[in-house]
């Protein structure tokens, strides 16, 4: 009975999801993300892994992760600003056709045996320039194909999705690092060439993805956008004018100044470490490997996919408010982190990363629409850039000092030190800010 009265729901009598896939212009658009967030899934494996085997060094592997992020950190606001000017279809596109072909060419520098490691820094820096743009243009496309009122289903549906490749594509990656092998060093055979790869499991991964972006692209092609009211093409001082104009927007507004905020301080002292400790935990515990690798990150996709389940049951699930439930969530996340340094098995790391993820993934959807309803339409691809700079830019910068600090510290201590950061976190967020006081409700007029 409650769904039919709610007053989120544009259309009670049907079920806005069912409508939605009957459109063939949402499904394009549907199929196309879904077969490229599967295809990123397999790079986000196979890359950390290849600079493990050409290397074991972590201080390497947090450098070309801070290669990937720097550029994107720098230009992903401007990304968003561009996306709110100009056309988000065709940011995409001409994203997905740089991506096709850094990624090709990866793949096909591993298979030949000739990667170098300046090659990997290189391309790890061509792609992070492309996803500047194509992450604010990606999560911008969806009111420029659907009506406004199927944003909340449409948001869903896309979410839940992207979270069941999180799931399958680490499993397939890792699978398939291990049944077609990582290959051996050729500085193993070759004493002048210390930093060259040759893995085919590896560069088959990197070709699936490019093979991805492929196909996307066509299928991107299918899809028909609403008619565009954005301005005129405008000089680059203006888009910098626009990207000021967004981030004074969100400072006055006080609790989103509040969840942007402590969201950077999750990301600075806790995402980083995750990207750079969970794959050397993999790679440096006997008992683990590359499809341990891919079961762990994998069991973190299907407890996310989950929690966006049950967040859907029961949506108004809260511990007082959207505020308090965030920080209740992240204290047992944190409390859950803390004794990943210790697992001996597979197993173990999975049923971890499994509850957390379920309880994150609870509140994903939550908070993805709490932001739509709350900021303007004119600034929402600016919004999401932001968004997206704090958990997809800050967070590998994190993470490559990380790489330098594991040089001092173990996994053990790392895991618990950063499990502890976020207890702390969310209790100094308690007690010293109105993060607490934030809840479900939009303001009432714009």
């Amino acid at each position: 009975m409650r769904p039919d009265t709610s007053p989120r729901l544009a259309h009670p009598p049907a079920d806005p999801r069912a409508t939605l896939l009957q459109d063939r212009n949402f499904r394009w658009m549907l199929g196309g993300s879904a077969l490229s967030m599967l295809g990123d899934q397999f790079t986000l494996i196979a890359l950390p892994w290849l600079v493990l085997q050409m290397t074991g060094d972590t201080l390497v592997l947090g450098t070309v992760l801070a290669l990937v992020s720097v550029p994107r950190a720098l230009f992903i606001l401007i990304g968003g600003a561009l996306v709110d000017r100009y056309s988000p279809k065709q940011v995409l596109m001409i994203t997905k056709y740089i991506n096709l072909v850094l990624l090709a060419a990866l793949a096909g520098l591993v298979f030949a045996g000739t990667l170098t490691l300046w090659m990997v820094y290189a391309l790890s820096l061509g792609i992070g320039l492309a996803t500047a743009f194509s992450i604010p243009a990606g999560t911008a496309m969806m009111p420029h194909v659907v009506e406004r009122s199927q944003l909340q289903a449409a948001n869903g549906i896309s979410l839940g999705l992207r979270q069941l490749t999180m799931f399958l594509g680490p499993l397939l990656a890792g699978l398939l690092i291990a049944l077609f092998g990582t290959g051996e060093a050729l500085g193993t055979a070759a004493a002048d060439t210390p930093a060259r790869a040759n893995a085919f499991g590896i560069g088959l991964a990197f070709a699936l993805d490019a093979l991805s972006f492929a196909v996307s692209a066509w299928t991107l092609s299918k899809v028909q956008t609403h008619a565009s009211h954005a301005a005129p093409a405008a000089a680059p001082q203006a888009v910098l004018a626009s990207v000021a104009q967004g981030l004074v927007h969100f400072w006055r507004d006080s609790e989103l100044r509040t969840c942007f905020l402590y969201w950077s301080a999750i990301a600075l002292f806790i995402m980083g470490p995750i990207h750079i400790a969970i794959p050397v935990l993999a790679s440096s515990t006997p008992a683990l490997g590359a499809a341990a690798f891919g079961i762990i990150v994998g069991a973190h996709g299907a407890g996310t996919l989950l929690g966006m389940v049950v967040s859907g049951m029961v949506p108004r699930l809260r511990f007082g408010s959207l505020g308090m439930t965030i920080l209740a969530f992240d204290v047992v996340i944190g409390a859950l982190f803390m004794p990943m340094g210790l697992i001996t098995a597979v197993w173990q790391g999975a049923a971890l990363m499994l509850l957390i993820g379920l309880l994150g993934g609870f509140m994903q959807v939550s908070v993805f629409t709490w932001i739509q309803q709350r900021v303007p339409p004119a600034l929402l691809g600016r919004a999401m850039s932001l968004f997206m700079f704090i958990f997809m830019g800050l967070a590998p910068i994190s993470a490559a000092v990380t790489g330098w600090v594991m040089k001092s510290i173990t996994l053990t201590q790392l895991f618990a030190a950063s499990g502890g950061t976020l207890v702390v976190l969310a209790a100094l967020a308690f007690v010293l800010t109105p993060m607490r006081h934030v809840t479900d409700a939009a303001p009432a007029t714009r």
